[in-house]
């Protein structure tokens, strides 16, 4: 990439083994970098699980109406959890590893001033920091802001450009999405295999344009995550989530059985929750961030752009087929798509555990590399990997044992049930595999390598697709699942790849 500055002469390739025993004897030591990575990755973990799990518990309840409720819930989620991954993805991840930049340069600034330096960094070029009233320095870090305003005095908020714009595109797109959500509810159902005469489909719409009035406070929750994860503040963001599903989860029973409101009580449920949780990060975040930019030049929406083109196409791959895996198990009917939902949330519920390593990942190698720490890139980068192998094969073990009891919280209908233990050996066998492809992910973010994510990913995306096609054709419930294991394996050998690879940040890293 030529966002990176070669420090040592390219060498022969690297194995991609070598980032799992690079500091491996290090794994689960709690020295600096150990606590760094687990004050960021714990209170996201718990975040990022927290919304699955308030999920879960509404299909608990959701479950005691009927199969055919519980199934039609399950198809409008995944359509609103996708398309939303969709409009947001990119803006959280482009946001996280840019607030991060834009945060080591400030502390950078206020730590080391130049003499004469009058505390504002107006341009980078070719790897230049040029400060005005002090003498060009050179900086070997990633890409850096123009316009961004350091406050000296601590008790000042802190300009960072690119908070106003990810605030500014999450709100104009929550508003689209619940725009098109509600008064194109019936043609995306249709495309979702729900037909006219499906069951599903009326209380599929039902559920998917009143939980769509959230949808403004949904991104604008997840925009703010991304803000927050690059100050390496995950803290916030796991209270808010938290007060947002206690909320939801205690409004759920009073508003579908007491009201009597049924699924339309889960999804005006889910709606209140979002706001309140938006509105608290907001909240904090208006003490620490001048929301209102110096000026609309440094909002960069160039770059910002650029990167989040990169980040979309891969999220429209990722949302293609994951929507693709759902529309073909609703076509098996209601009793496999109810035991599809219950496999599927308990599946990315348990799978995020390590999306919390690929934050920290993220953030710090952002972080190391706006500092040109190098050495610290390349042993966060494996650190992470390492700790995703042990999570992901405690995951495996953990839920091979419990969820064939767990399952039974979800529903009592003993043909679902038969469903759900097919797919248990799945769910419970792909954690390691996906707990590395999550870690990939988040440290090609922090690197900047979003062009290497969006290339990978929708070549994955296209052999996955077809795989799902065939395998559910002749298999049914089982080959999907067959399909979705060849994904998230495949997401993985692209993540080995890359760190083999003698191209791109990896090789400068000597990773």
């Amino acid at each position: 990439m030529s966002e990176f500055v070669l420090l040592l002469p390219r060498e022969a390739k690297v194995s991609p083994l070598h980032a799992f025993f690079k500091f491996a004897r290090h794994a689960l030591d709690m020295d600096e970098l150990g606590l760094e990575i687990v004050q960021i990755a714990f209170p996201a973990a718990l975040a990022l699980t927290a919304d699955p799990l308030a999920s879960l518990i509404d299909t608990a309840f959701i479950g005691q109406i009927g199969s055919v409720e519980l199934a039609a819930v399950g198809v409008s989620i995944a359509i609103f959890t996708q398309v939303s991954k969709v409009a947001i993805f990119p803006l959280v991840s482009v946001t996280t590893s840019f607030v991060a930049e834009e945060d080591a340069a400030c502390r950078m600034t206020t730590e080391e001033p130049e003499k004469g330096d009058s505390g504002s960094i107006s341009i980078r070029d070719d790897m230049k920091l040029v400060s005005h009233g002090a003498s060009d320095k050179t900086w070997n870090g990633l890409s850096f802001w123009t316009g961004v305003r350091v406050k000296m005095d601590k008790f000042e908020r802190k300009h960072i450009p690119s908070v106003s714009l990810a605030l500014l595109t999450s709100g104009i797109l929550g508003l689209l999405q619940a725009i098109i959500f509600i008064l194109g509810a019936n043609p995306i159902l249709n495309f979702m295999g729900l037909t006219h005469d499906s069951p599903m489909l009326t209380p599929a719409r039902q559920y998917l344009r009143l939980r769509s009035i959230g949808a403004p406070a949904v991104l604008l929750s997840l925009a703010m995550q991304g803000i927050f994860r690059g100050f390496k503040d995950t803290k916030t963001p796991f209270y808010a989530t938290v007060a947002g599903d206690a909320t939801n989860i205690i409004l759920d029973p009073i508003l579908m059985f007491v009201f009597h409101l049924g699924i339309s009580g889960a999804a005006l449920a889910h709606a209140i929750s979002q706001y309140l949780t938006a509105s608290i990060m907001l909240w904090r975040l208006i003490g620490k961030v001048d929301l209102l930019p110096p000026s609309i030049k440094t909002l960069q929406f160039h770059r910002f752009l650029k990167m989040g083109l990169f980040l979309l196409v891969r999220g429209i791959a990722l949302t293609c087929c994951m929507t693709l895996a759902t529309s073909m198990a609703a076509q098996q009917g209601s009793i496999p798509m109810a035991a599809f939902q219950i496999c599927l949330q308990i599946w990315l519920a348990t799978s995020l555990l390590a999306d919390g390593l690929a934050i920290a990942g993220q953030a710090i190698l952002a972080s190391a590399f706006a500092r040109g720490d190098y050495y610290k890139a390349s042993a966060a980068a494996s650190r992470v990997l390492q700790l995703g192998v042990i999570l992901g094969l405690f995951l495996a073990v953990i839920l091979g044992v419990c969820l064939q009891f767990i399952s039974r919280l979800f529903t009592e209908d003993g043909l679902v049930l038969q469903f759900i233990q097919t797919g248990i050996p799945f769910v419970a066998g792909t954690q390691p595999i996906n707990a590395l492809a999550f870690v990939f992910d988040g440290i090609n973010y922090g690197a900047s390598d979003f062009a290497y994510s969006a290339y990978s990913m929708f070549l994955v995306a296209m052999v996955s697709a077809l795989c799902l096609v065939i395998l559910a054709t002749s298999h049914g419930f089982v080959g999907i699942w067959i399909a979705l294991t060849i994904y998230m394996s495949l997401r993985m050998v692209a993540g080995f790849w890359r760190i083999g690879s003698t191209w791109g940040p990896w090789s400068s890293l000597r990773v």
